[in-house]
C-alpha cells in the first residue's frame, strides 16, 4: 500500500511538472505574438510613411503613445480582474481583441484610423502581461521563479525577431497591409487552442492574507516601498532607450548605412533573436543564483547590466558598416534585457500572492508610460528636431543623447537593492 501511494504521489508530481511546462510554452506562445504584432510597426515604418505620407514625429506618436496610453492604463483594471476571477480568460479574451485590431491596421488609410487601431491593439495587450506574471508565480516555485519568467520574457526577443523578420520580408513580397491582416488572423485562431491547453491554478497561500487586496490598497501599500518605485522608474529608464532604440533602429540602418527593408530586417531579427535570448536567459539564472544568498541580487545584477550597456551601445552606433554594427550590437542588447527575470521576480514578491496581478499592471503602469510613452516619440522628436543641422544622421544624435538614461537606470535600481530585503515579501 505504502509503494502504490508513493506511486500515486509521483504520478500527481509528475502530472503538475508537466502541466506547469506545458502552461509555460503555451504563454510563451501568446507573449510571442503579443511581441510580433507591437514590433511589426517597427520595420514596416517606412513602407507606411511613404503611403500615408507621415513624418518621424507621428511615426513615433504610432509607435509609442497610440499603444501605450490603454495598454499601460487598461492593465490594472485588467489585473484586478485577474486576481478575482479566471487569469486565462483574461488573457484569452486580450489576446482575441489585440489580434483583431492588429488585422484593422492594414486596413488603415491614413494616419488618425492607424492611431486608432494602433490604440486598439494595447487595449488588448493590456490584459496579456500581468495576469501571466501571476499565472507562472503560482505554477513555479520560489527558486525557479526568476528563470521561469526569463523564459516567458524570451517572447520579447523571439517575438520582436519575427515581427521584424516577417514584416520586412512579407511588406517586400507583398506590402505591409498583408502582414498585419496575416497576425491579426494568426492571433484569433489561437484564442480556443490556448483556453485548452492553460488552467488556472490555485494562488499560492501568503503569509498576510489569502484574499485579494482592493485597487487601491494594493496601490498604498506600493506606495510606501521604495523598492517598487526604484524598480518601476529605473526600468522604465531603461525602457524608454530600448523601445526607443528598436523601434527606430530599422530607420538608422536606411538613413545611416544605406540597408535596403529585407537587409535590415534580417540583420535586426539576427540581434534581437540572439542577443534578447542570451541576455534574459543569463539575467534569470544568475539572479536565482544571487538571490538564493541575497534578495539584493535581484536589483544589482541588471543595475550592472544596464550601466555597462550604455558605452557598448555607443559603439554599435557609431560603427560604420552593417557588420560591425551587428557585431557590436549584439552584447549591449543583450545586457540590456538582463533585467527582466530579476526584475519582474522582485515584483511578484512585492504583494502577497493574491495581489501580484493588480502589482505587476502597476509596475507595468510607470514602466510602460515612460518606456513605450516616451520612448519611440522622444526619438523621434529629436531626430525631427535635429534634421536641419544633422540631415539623415539625426537619429543617430538622438541615439547617443538618450543613451544617458542608461545611467539614471543603473542608479535607481541600485539603490533600489538597498531596500528590497526589507521589502520582500515571501
Amino acid at each position: 500500500m505504502r509503494m502504490q501511494d508513493g506511486t500515486a504521489l509521483q504520478a500527481t508530481s509528475d502530472t503538475a511538472v508537466r502541466a506547469r511546462w506545458i502552461a509555460l510554452i503555451a504563454l510563451i506562445v501568446v507573449y510571442t505574438l503579443n511581441f510580433v504584432d507591437r514590433q511589426i510597426l517597427s520595420i514596416l515604418k517606412e513602407p507606411i510613411a511613404a503611403e500615408l505620407h507621415l513624418s518621424d514625429t507621428q511615426l513615433g506618436l504610432l509607435g509609442g503613445f497610440a499603444f501605450a496610453l490603454f495598454y499601460s492604463v487598461l492593465a490594472i483594471p485588467a489585473a484586478w480582474l485577474a486576481d478575482r476571477t479566471s487569469r486565462t480568460w483574461v488573457i484569452a479574451g486580450g489576446l482575441l481583441l489585440w489580434s483583431g485590431f492588429t488585422g484593422m491596421s492594414g486596413l488603415a488609410s491614413g494616419f488618425a484610423l492607424l492611431f486608432v487601431a494602433r490604440m486598439g491593439v494595447g487595449v488588448g495587450e493590456a490584459g496579456g502581461v500581468a495576469p501571466a506574471y501571476s499565472l507562472i508565480a503560482d505554477y513555479f516555485p520560489p527558486g525557479l521563479q526568476a528563470r521561469a519568467l526569463a523564459l516567458y520574457s524570451f517572447g520579447i526577443p523571439v517575438g520582436s525577431a519575427a515581427g521584424v523578420l516577417f514584416g520586412g520580408l512579407v511588406a517586400h513580397a507583398v506590402n505591409w497591409r498583408f502582414a498585419f491582416l496575416v497576425l491579426g488572423a494568426v492571433g484569433i485562431v489561437l484564442v480556443p487552442a490556448f483556453l485548452l491547453t492553460v488552467r488556472d491554478p490555485p494562488r499560492r497561500a501568503s503569509s498576510a492574507t489569502r484574499a485579494p487586496l482592493a485597487l487601491h490598497a494594493v496601490a498604498r501599500l506600493a506606495a510606501r516601498k521604495p523598492t517598487f518605485w526604484l524598480l518601476a522608474f529605473g526600468c522604465g529608464s531603461s525602457s524608454l532607450v530600448a523601445y526607443g532604440l528598436m523601434y527606430w533602429l530599422p530607420t538608422f540602418l536606411a538613413r545611416s548605412l544605406g540597408m535596403d527593408l529585407v537587409a535590415r530586417s534580417e540583420l535586426l531579427a539576427a540581434v534581437i533573436l540572439i542577443g534578447g535570448v542570451i541576455g534574459m536567459g543569463g539575467g534569470g539564472w544568475l539572479a536565482d543564483r544571487l538571490g538564493a544568498r541575497s534578495k539584493r541580487g535581484y536589483a544589482r545584477v541588471p543595475a550592472v547590466a544596464f550601466l555597462a550597456s550604455a558605452p557598448l551601445f555607443a559603439l554599435a552606433i557609431l560603427a560604420v558598416t552593417p557588420a560591425q554594427t551587428f557585431a557590436l550590437l549584439l552584447v549591449p542588447y543583450a545586457l540590456a534585457l538582463v533585467w527582466l527575470g530579476p526584475v519582474l521576480a522582485a515584483v511578484q514578491h512585492l504583494a502577497p500572492a493574491a495581489s501580484r496581478s493588480t502589482m505587476s499592471a502597476l509596475f507595468l503602469l510607470v514602466n510602460n508610460l515612460i518606456g513605450l510613452g516616451v520612448g519611440p516619440y522622444l526619438f523621434g522628436w529629436l531626430s525631427d528636431l535635429l534634421k536641419p543641422a544633422y540631415g539623415a544622421e539625426s537619429i543617430k544624435v538622438a541615439f547617443l543623447i538618450g543613451l544617458g538614461f542608461y545611467v539614471i537606470a543603473a542608479v535607481l535600481l541600485w539603490f533600489a537593492s538597498r531596500h528590497i530585503e526589507r521589502d520582500w515579501v515571501d
